[in-house]
């Protein structure tokens, strides 16, 4: 019979669907284990990258099921946001439309992909009512605890999709979702309150250490960006006011001889006016509020940037040397970072060396490195130095450790109320404010009399309504909707204004893996019971590109949420984490507008799904890029078929046997034996790459070894009733060790074997174990070295002695020939390896 991958994967499909095959039990004696992939965007398709993410952790759910686990496996759908808005606005649909239909188109391809979700009791879409209700319901308790505020300020703004974006969401000074260049633009917003909890997520980056991917933590721990240091107050020239820097080197200030300030510092002004160089000093300003993008600025490279400044007219005291230091405003410090002023040290800080060197600035060494032939001095200096070493030309602390410098300089800045100790951090509290229409209300009202008011939240849900026209250009119809924006204040109950702001797409993805352990509860977020029984995810599948805003935000909301009372001991989203790697064409990410796409739904008419999804995980690492080739997935097909043609010679040839059941009795023949080995073999690294190391592409080619010598074999194995048993045993344990991979191939013949009458479908049945006594080889092969040179090989009984061995090895004939005339010194032995003869 033709190999025909629809048919099979339809009927096996419904079956699965029809028998509740994956739905979730809440509670039981099994393990509970909880298997969970990013949630997708409903764009309309799923892509190739859609596919790896989400056969990945397919794999890896099947098989904890195949291990005893109760199997958490949810999905859903990031429906809100700015790419849904913009994608209806561009084909002139309403986003709830839009988003839904592509709901369905999307859920019908990853049903035939066989991927082993709970639809029925998890899925859930952002979008919703009876989810965006509980994000209005956190605002509120954030609010409650203060985690939640109001003010006004510089704000990144993309004039294209015409709405303010976190800082996390500029990348390098362009819109993370358009490209356009960001702008500042002073506008008051709703913020959560992250820096309250910088601590907590920096510590807590160590729990994570060995679950998360190494360079995912360190991009966090980047991100968060501790710098522990000083605060220094350097009193202005003239009046009462003093210019406040931040520094990690105190221990420099004896070498500061300038001031540098950001465009946005608050005493620019009165610093400026009246100063002969006014006006140059103005454009100078002006020209920098355009080129910045506020705290992303620095957060690109503000080293590689070719330094600007312009001098005020002002100067600054040293509070160290009491000398006069120019201030200068300059395009490399941010008001975003720090107090937006920064002491030049130009000796010790690169930066300032390439400023003070660009406008003739003095320059003093004020540390000098310990062991250096020659002492620092202008005349050597051609770079800055920022090593450790000694305190130099520093007053009474020259000759100080300048990590010592550093305490004792901080000890003296708080005595004489100059500055003190403090910690900064490049964490930047999170913006949710975004002026679209497609996104969860914030709820709250203005109200003349009462100011400020947070909606009740028996009021709840603020309904997004579904009757209003987006505009072209990207701006909310919100604020120009009465029937939205007109209600009464819950306070006085006179008229007031309702926000017409939404949420941060991020907000709806910051805890959608708790709402997964409950999707269909109605009274309350969260189900305290499961919670406790699912939470923290045991494994998340993600792309790197999240490792900054979604990984970020989520981690906070898990903190602050425990604090509010609804994820009690619960500190982080997920234990372990894994970011697969891209699909690519000829080397480039897959793209539209290259023209370089493979469109799944064309790959699973032509190949089958299970072919698609083995050609995905066979090709490379999960961590790791890999290119889509046709010959690729063309051999994937070839493997497929082979199986099938290999079940179609040997059905009604062998006795109905289980996955490695056949025992020592059924190894009657050096070949029964080797085949049982290889089974067993099989079974361990395939079951090991699989839940240990993730190597999915090894495992794969563990089956596939077994398959060929099978395709080997069959024909002397058949011939015996021992040899049909170890057979029927290793074919059924090539089914179950492809269920993960290939579910509807080894489902369907696993039936056609008549192994679900006995055993039930494949798709239920336990991970194969492996016996350590079937892996024990009768004959073994030992290599024999002479210093260091193979000279020879040995078949000896397993189990064999050592000094048998060693004996042996010394008497084979070309052994023997390089030890003439040499004594022997030492006879070094791997066991059941390899053994070394020494001689001179």
């Amino acid at each position: 019979m033709k190999y025909n991958p629809g048919d099979i994967e339809e009927k096996w499909q419904k079956i699965w669907a029809d028998e509740d095959t994956f739905n979730t039990t809440q509670g039981g004696d099994k393990p509970h284990f909880y298997c969970l992939e990013m949630f997708p965007y409903p764009s309309g398709k799923i892509h190739m990258g859609h596919v790896r993410n989400y056969s990945l952790g397919d794999v890896l759910a099947r098989f904890k099921r195949m291990e005893g686990f109760n199997v958490l496996h949810p999905m859903g759908w990031d429906g809100f946001g700015l790419p849904a808005e913009n994608a209806a606005i561009q084909n002139n649909i309403h986003p709830a439309e839009w988003t839904f239909s592509n709901i369905r188109a999307m859920r019908a391809q990853l049903q035939r992909l066989g991927f082993s979700y709970d639809w029925k009791h998890t899925e859930l879409a952002t979008c919703h009512p009876g989810y965006y209700k509980w994000n209005q319901v956190f605002f509120l308790k954030f609010m409650e605890k203060g985690l939640a505020y109001r003010k006004n300020a510089a704000q990144n703004w993309c004039p294209k999709c015409n709405t303010v974006l976190a800082n996390e969401q500029v990348e390098e000074g362009l819109c993370w979702r358009c490209d356009s260049k960001v702008e500042q633009k002073d506008l008051t917003q709703w913020f959560f309150r992250i820096t309250d909890y910088a601590d907590q997520l920096l510590d807590d980056l160590d729990t994570l250490v060995g679950g998360w991917p190494e360079r995912v933590v360190t991009m966090q721990r980047n991100w968060i960006g501790k710098s522990v240091g000083a605060e220094i107050n350097f009193a202005l020239a003239e009046g009462t006011d003093s210019i406040s820097v931040f520094t990690t080197r105190q221990d420099t200030v004896f070498g500061a001889t300038f001031m540098s300030l950001s465009a946005e510092h608050p005493l620019l002004e009165r610093l400026i006016k009246g100063k002969p160089q006014e006006r140059e000093t103005r454009a100078f300003i002006e020209k920098l509020k355009q080129e910045q993008s506020g705290p992303v600025a620095y957060m690109a490279n503000p080293d590689l940037m070719e330094k600007e400044g312009v001098f005020t007219g002002s100067y600054c005291k040293n509070p160290f040397t009491g000398e006069l230091m120019p201030i200068w405003i300059a395009n490399f410090v941010l008001a975003g970072y720090g107090t937006g002023a920064v002491m030049g040290v130009p000796a010790h800080d690169q930066r300032d060396f390439d400023f003070a060197k660009k406008y003739s600035l003095p320059i003093r060494v004020v540390i000098q490195p310990r062991k250096a032939e020659t002492p620092l001095s202008l005349a050597n200096l051609d770079a800055a130095y920022d090593g450790p070493g000694l305190m130099f030309d520093s007053g009474e602390y020259t000759g100080m450790d300048n990590e010592a410098g550093k305490d004792a300089i901080a000890a003296w800045l708080e005595r004489n109320g100059k500055g003190k100790r403090t910690v900064n951090w490049r964490l930047r509290d999170w913006n949710i404010s975004r002026q679209r229409y497609w996104g969860t209300p914030i709820p709250v009202i203005y109200c003349e009399k009462c100011g400020v008011v947070p909606e009740k939240e028996e009021n709840l849900p603020v309904i997004l309504p579904l009757d209003l026209k987006t505009l072209p250009d990207g701006r909310s119809p919100l604020p120009y909707a009465e029937e939205f924006y007109k209600c009464v204040c819950p306070q006085c109950g006179g008229e007031g204004r309702r926000e017409t702001d939404t949420m941060d797409t991020f907000v709806d993805s910051s805890w959608y893996q708790a709402r997964f352990t409950s999707s269909r509860k109605e009274d309350a977020p969260l189900d305290p019971a499961a919670v406790k029984n699912w939470l923290p995810v045991d494994q998340y599948i993600g792309g790197v590109e999240h490792a900054i805003l979604h990984l970020l935000y989520d981690r906070f909301f898990t903190k602050a949420l425990r604090d509010c009372g609804y994820l009690e001991g619960q500190d982080e989203p997920f234990a372990n984490l894994l970011t697969q790697g891209m699909v690519l064409m000829d080397g480039a990410k897959m793209s539209k507008s290259k023209g370089n796409t493979v469109d799944p739904t064309d790959m699973i008419k032509k190949y089958g799904a299970d072919t698609v999804r083995l050609f995905c995980l066979f090709a490379a690492p999960p961590e790791r890029d890999f290119d889509w080739t046709d010959s690729g997935i063309e051999g994937s097909y070839r493997f497929v078929q082979r199986v099938w043609r290999l079940a179609e010679e040997l059905t009604g040839k062998l006795p109905v046997a289980g996955p490695c059941t056949a025992g020592p009795d059924a190894a009657q023949t050096p070949l029964a034996r080797e085949t049982r080995l290889r089974e067993h073999a099989a079974v361990k690294k395939a079951g090991e790459d699989i839940g240990v190391r993730f190597q999915f592409n090894t495992a794969i080619a563990a089956t596939m070894e077994l398959v060929n010598h099978l395709y080997l074999a069959k024909e002397e194995l058949l011939e015996s009733a021992s040899g049909r048993t170890a057979l029927s045993s290793a074919f059924s344990t090539v089914l179950t060790m492809l269920a993960p991979f290939t579910p509807h191939l080894a489902e369907e013949l696993w039936e056609r074997f008549g192994l679900t009458g006995r055993f039930g479908r494949v798709s239920t049945m336990d991970w194969p174990k492996y016996s350590e006594e079937a892996l024990r080889r009768d004959i073994i092969t030992v290599v024999v070295q002479v210093n260091g040179k193979l000279r020879g090989k040995l078949e000896v009984p397993a189990g064999i002695a050592q000094a048998e061995i060693e004996k042996a090895a010394l008497a084979e004939g070309n052994v023997s020939r390089h030890l003439a005339g040499l004594t022997v010194r030492k006879v070094l032995h791997v066991p059941d390896k390899l053994v070394n003869v020494v001689a001179s």
